[in-house]
């Protein structure tokens, strides 16, 4: 058995299991995407699918899965004499660690028999092995930028090249990509999210009855799972048979005119960017209507086909939630269908709920009538701070983010990679070169061919080629970029409460948010206000998650300025054993003043000397409003080693600029 316990056997999942097998019935569709919280049976049910693929024909002795009747003509094994005798197998189902090399995934080749013999000694990677059958990714989105981009290339190309200093190999690599996540870890780059074909979200059942038959089930598999599967056997055979039968019919399934119209104007009603969406949309249609064995798409197939592979496309920013407006989709397709189509789920008592759309639920709140009851009046547009002790202001809605300019942390560190601050990567500018440590990746040819000439004389060179010796050859050392760790120390307290100010501040920590999510940071929030500070979210690649907690957060009360940067301090000391080699920014968002707890001016100038001695990088954004102006932040960010930039500095193109960069913590270590 290949599977924990059978694909049928997972219950609640209708959405997962449809669009598995539409993969199984269309290759062509282009894969699942799986989001949903941790325990729902997501990596159960992906692999449980390898059991349902219908077997292939491959060229025997072939290491890439050759078909005999369309060998590739640039097979490495090759070329394959046609009609060459065929071996059926089982599709595979390879599984992609998160933590993988790039040899591992694209196969490696051996640069010294290279150099030395002229040969191209080539061990196929992990696209060669899913070649014709399925690549599972689990945790994709933590998937490292650089196999991010291979697998890109594969995917559009159907094919995978491995280049080593003008040595090329090229081989076939066409598989079904499928991939689980976790939303709350962190989100998928938009290029590998577009190239799912469909996506679903998964959650626990609710049912009780539902959930008794998933434990049932599992501890059924656990006590006897030779029996359990046998149980299960001809279900899975009768499964098996409808995908075969659906192959054959695919072919045979009409998409006529009026289909493809309700296709093309959902895409163009959804706003989603480029054509991918109509070509899966149509694929998909195509693939419901003969999983149902009919040769004609329905206005039916074609909802359903929206309902899985536009979510993931129409998003239009980091921290809008995946979804579709079924009733807008079902007016789109009711305006465009045709006579002989059916409606898929008509309603005719259904109506609006009244004129205008819902016009009884304003967007903003900035009126009085959107505040809680019992909250404190607002501070004054001039920017003078509340009374000290001030009670506590609903949540602020925030301004629009806009694109800041970048925030990078000095020196060059060797974290995980990204795309914020100089770093010793394995891809980037090569900057020199080094002996290679375990296996050569990356070679150096002109440090190499430098290092084995002086010896040719004495290796018995008599023909044009060059004897090289493992001990001549060279790794090359690349710089590239790192992501970091990107802590937000927010100010929540009465000085920072005036509601204008307060939505200015709550767009630059969104701006910076969606500036972290492009460069692959982690995040983390601290805020402090009243009495103290809390960690309002730990540090996580779920940049979501920050802007959440940001956009809930309150205000009011005293400026309690040491507890946030003790608190920050504490944050970063424990993610500094987690993460060792993951370089800390801190942000530190306030006007500077300091009112919360004894000798709160001399307390906070201590806490941040912490920050000054240990190297940490900062930055301080300077929140000050009104036309007199204490330059508290900018003596803060002295006390730090860090620099401080005004609000309209931030943006990326504001005309004072942001010519300073985080040079405080570089002129102390220097």
């Amino acid at each position: 058995m290949s599977t924990p316990f059978p694909f049928t056997a997972v219950v609640g999942q209708d959405d997962l299991r449809l669009a598995l097998l539409l993969n199984a019935v269309s290759p062509a569709v282009g894969g699942v995407l799986v989001r949903g919280e941790k325990g729902t049976a997501k990596s159960t049910a992906v692999r449980a699918l390898s059991a349902l693929m219908p077997e292939v024909d491959v060229v025997p002795g072939c290491r890439f899965s050759c078909d005999p009747g369309s060998p590739d003509p640039a097979c490495p094994d090759g070329p394959h004499a046609p009609g060459t005798a065929a071996q059926s197998r089982p599709a595979r189902m390879v599984e992609l660690p998160v933590g993988a090399s790039e040899d591992r995934l694209v196969g490696a080749l051996d640069i010294e028999r290279a150099l030395s013999e002229g040969v191209k000694a080539f061990e196929p990677g992990l696209l060669a092995a899913a070649h014709r059958g399925i690549l599972y990714v689990d945790e994709v989105n933590l998937l490292h930028d650089h196999l991010v981009d291979l697998l890109l290339d594969a995917a559009a190309m159907g094919a995978s090249y491995v280049e080593r200093e003008g040595v090329s190999v090229r081989h076939a690599a066409r598989f079904l990509l499928v991939g689980t996540m976790n939303p709350e870890e962190g989100e998928l780059r938009p290029q590998l999210l577009d190239r799912f074909g469909l996506t679903v979200e998964v959650a626990a059942s609710r049912e009780p009855d539902q959930r008794v038959e998933v434990v049932r089930r599992r501890l059924d598999y656990d006590d006897d799972p030779a029996g359990f599967a046998a149980r299960w056997a001809d279900e899975e055979a009768a499964v098996r048979a409808r995908i075969v039968a659906a192959r054959e019919l695919l072919p045979s399934v009409r998409l006529g005119d009026g289909a493809l119209r309700q296709i093309a104007a959902t895409c163009a009603a959804f706003e989603v960017d480029g054509m991918r969406a109509d070509i899966v949309m149509a694929r998909t249609a195509t693939a419901l209507a003969a999983w149902a064995g009919r040769t004609d798409v329905l206005a039916e197939d074609v909802r359903q086909a929206a309902l899985l592979a536009l979510p993931h496309r129409r998003r239009r920013n980091p921290f809008d939630a995946p979804g579709l407006d079924e009733d807008k989709l079902d007016e789109t397709l009711e305006e465009f269908s045709g006579d002989d189509d059916p409606d898929p789920d008509p309603d005719p008592d259904q109506g609006p709920d009244g004129p205008g759309g819902g016009g009884g639920q304003p967007e903003h709140d900035d009126g009085p009538q959107g505040d809680d009851t019992g909250a404190t009046p607002e501070a004054g547009e001039n920017g003078q701070p509340q009374p000290s002790g001030a009670g506590e202001q609903s949540a602020v809605r925030s301004a629009e983010p806009f694109r800041t300019k970048v925030l990078s942390v000095p020196g060059i560190g060797e974290g995980a990679a990204g795309r914020r601050s100089r770093a010793r990567t394995e891809h980037g500018r090569t900057t020199g070169s080094r002996r290679p440590r375990g296996t050569l990746t990356k070679l150096h040819l002109a440090a190499t061919v430098q290092a084995a000439a002086p010896h040719q004389r004495a290796r018995g060179r008599s023909g044009p080629g060059l004897v090289v010796r493992r001990d001549d050859l060279r790794q090359a050392t690349r710089e590239g970029r790192e992501g970091n760790l990107v802590l937000f120390v927010v100010d929540a307290s009465g000085s920072m409460a005036a509601r204008q100010r307060m939505s200015a501040v709550k767009g630059a920590v969104l701006s910076l948010l969606l500036d972290a999510y492009q460069r692959r940071d982690k995040v983390g929030l601290v805020t402090f206000r009243g009495s103290g500070a809390d960690v309002a979210l730990p540090p996580t690649s779920s940049v979501d998650a920050a802007a959440a907690r940001l956009e809930s957060l309150p205000t009011g009360g005293r400026t309690p300025l040491a507890a946030g940067l003790l608190r920050a301090h504490d944050v970063l000391r424990v993610e500094r054993l987690r993460d060792p080699a993951r370089r800390p920014l801190v942000v530190l968002v306030t006007d500077g003043r300091a009112t919360g707890g004894p000798e709160p001016v001399a307390l906070a100038g201590r806490a941040a000397r912490l920050f000054a001695a240990e190297g940490v990088a900062s930055v301080v954004v300077d929140c000050e409003a009104g036309p007199v102006r204490l330059g508290l932040a900018g003596q803060l960010a002295g006390e730090l080693g860090g620099t401080a930039v005004t609000l309209d500095e931030l943006r990326a193109d504001s005309i004072a600029g942001l010519v300073r960069d985080v040079q405080g913590t570089s002129r102390r270590a220097a």
